[in-house]
């Protein structure tokens, strides 16, 4: 592949806008929506004339093409994503990615034969302070990991109960799988897999049969939790997670815009314990969607092996969502 690629938009809404903006020296040559307006309004963001369509296959079928992004409802991410596939096109996928396992695994085994790279954005692995989380961790100075809380949510808007994110047909359930996804995205990234799943889901505020609240509690083989709650009645846009290790405390609080400043403060105890040292940084500007699409670049570029670790990440996430909506 030539190093500046050549890439499809595939839903061209509020994150399709953010791909659009975060595409490097690489080239946007189509841009797709059912609704055309907003698909012009992308083209009108690059400055060079680009094909604008409302019909995905012929958008897919451009042979030009190298990289689809798909950031459609989720009902149609997969279909999408397999006719991608199969006409040869590297995807990046929205999260979470299919409305279960189920229908994600059917997508996993055709990337596999066909030798395709996908990946799926959970782009909050690629926020400063997650990096920086790692970073810390990295260094041992915490001793092995305990346990981790993580808070997720929003407060919706004027109508939210009527959008397709609480029509499961399309979306797949509610904030579970909408922001909870997310949590447990994470969760799994510092604490590994979950061998014990269970959680309660519970509709306190819209007029909708899904859940408009999540709350989790994930447990690892060797006794690691994660305490999780996804909210869409948090009226105060949040995030909020904290690590724990047996020598210190790793806590990060917003993501930037209206989820307020992103900051991780870290404690270390000291060996008298007491008060620990502590150590915080601010973080002014979000660059994760640049971050993970050159990720994804360089996998590409790399042309390493189709390990596709991001779909697996994704599949190991929805199947706790699944768990979770099967026990309601």
């Amino acid at each position: 592949m030539e190093t500046r690629v050549n890439i499809a938009i595939i839903g061209c809404g509020y994150i399709g806008e953010k791909r659009a903006r975060t595409l490097g020296e690489h080239e946007l040559i189509v841009a797709c929506d059912l609704d055309l307006n907003k698909a012009l309004k992308i083209g009108k963001m690059v400055d060079y004339n680009i094909h604008v369509t409302n019909d995905w296959k012929q958008a897919i079928d451009i042979v030009k093409v190298e990289l689809v992004i798909i950031s459609t409802t989720n009902d149609c991410l997969v279909p999408i994503a397999l006719y991608a596939v199969e006409k040869g096109k590297h995807i990046l996928i929205e999260k979470p990615a299919a409305r279960s396992a189920k229908e994600l695994k059917g997508l996993m085994d055709v990337v596999e034969r066909k030798n395709i790279k996908a990946k799926v954005g959970f782009n909050l692995r690629y926020h400063p302070a997650l990096i920086k989380a790692k970073e810390i961790i990295g260094l041992k100075f915490m001793g092995e990991l305990m346990f981790i809380r993580g808070r997720y949510g929003h407060g919706g808007r004027v109508g939210y109960e009527k959008e397709w994110r609480f029509n499961p047909e399309i979306s797949g359930g509610g904030e579970l799988i909408d922001q909870g996804v997310h949590l447990i995205d994470l969760a799994r990234w510092f604490l590994g897999e979950f061998s014990k799943v269970e959680g309660s889901l519970h509709t306190y505020f819209w007029d909708i049969k899904e859940d408009d609240n999540s709350f989790l509690n994930l447990q690892t083989k060797d006794g690691k939790i994660a305490w999780l709650h996804a909210s869409c009645t948090e009226w105060k846009n949040m995030f909020s997670l904290e690590i724990y290790g047996k020598m210190g405390k790793i806590q990060i609080d917003g993501l930037g815009g209206s989820y307020g400043i992103e900051t991780l403060t870290y404690y270390q105890m000291t060996e008298k314990m007491g008060k620990p040292k502590q150590n915080s940084w601010i973080f002014d500007k979000d660059d994760s969607w640049q971050k993970e699409f050159d990720n994804f670049i360089r996998l590409i570029e790399d042309d390493q092996p189709v390990l596709n670790e991001s779909l697996n990440d994704a599949y190991e996430a929805l199947k706790i969502v699944d768990k979770l909506y099967e026990n309601e």
